[in-house]
């Protein structure tokens, strides 16, 4: 079974990650994920980056991921 801690370090390999946070179950994820690199990307172009950066793990291991995706500029802006 997969751990949250995991999840973090297979993104963090592939993603340039300003903020990375996972929490889980095994199966069930969620992530808070900051990257410069989401900028001028919708929604569903930042969750591919983050799939690509998991590659087959999507498939094998993990069962579900909900992610919010964020540049720096909106995660300073939500921490107001």
């Amino acid at each position: 079974m997969v751990t949250p801690d995991e999840v973090k370090n297979y993104i963090a390999q592939h993603l340039e990650c300003e903020q990375l946070e996972v929490a889980g179950d095994g199966q069930h994820f969620e992530a808070l994920i900051v990257s410069a690199l989401f900028r001028d990307k919708s929604r569903v172009q930042r969750h591919q980056l983050v799939y690509r950066a998991l590659g087959d793990r999507m498939r094998e291991e993990i069962h579900a991921l909900s992610m919010k995706t964020l540049t720096p500029e909106e995660f300073e802006a939500q921490r107001g």
